[in-house]
């Protein structure tokens, strides 16, 4: 597999804690997707009729952005392991997935995790009674930024000015793991 690249010192989206009312400017159709507290899986299964699979992009030790390290309580110098995925509905990417595993989280029953290759992560996640969401933050991302140009890689030109993403921070087996999912255009809406 190829080696993410390193995402340190460029620009990052403004997360905002996830609350309970709809932020300006997002629909509420995507505000729908964004609040959503159960299995993102589970609900791109039932929107496409059950035409879902993933396609793994890339995944190997990387390096976590400022955020998401903080988030994780991990150190500038931490290892993680980074799993990029496209979560396709009917052939089409509706969202892209990067999961950011700390070096010290694949222990235990987490080992798992950095074996899934085209397999769900959130299947896993939610099959167990012992997952934890901790956090969820959502943001508007850019073109400037890396998680959009990630996100739009396989998107048609013109790309939209902006994308909708969420991250969630799971406990799995007790060890810390953070999913973004970033929103694409063919999500329906």
């Amino acid at each position: 597999m190829r080696r993410p690249a390193s995402p340190s010192n460029m620009a990052e989206p403004a997360w905002q804690r996830l609350g309970h009312s709809r932020p300006a400017g997002m629909s509420a159709a995507m505000w729908s997707w964004i609040a959503d507290q159960g299995s993102l899986t589970r609900r791109l299964k039932a929107a496409s009729g059950g035409a879902f699979e993933v396609r793994l992009r890339q995944q190997g030790w990387g390096r976590a952005l400022p955020t998401e390290l903080r988030l994780l309580g991990v150190g500038a110098r931490g290892k993680a392991l980074v799993r990029e995925v496209e979560l396709l509905c009917r052939g089409v990417p509706w969202v892209y997935a990067r999961t950011v595993i700390p070096a010290r989280s694949l222990a235990g029953a987490a080992r798992r995790l950095g074996h899934l290759g085209t397999h769900s992560l959130g299947a896993v996640l939610f099959a167990s009674p012992a997952t934890r969401r901790c956090a969820m933050e959502y943001a508007r991302l850019s073109p400037a930024q890396p998680l959009y140009a990630a996100a739009a890689v396989a998107l048609p030109e013109p790309r939209p000015p902006s994308l909708w993403g969420r991250r969630t921070l799971f406990r799995y087996a007790g060890k810390p793991l953070l999913v973004n999912e970033i929103f694409l255009p063919a999500l329906p809406l």
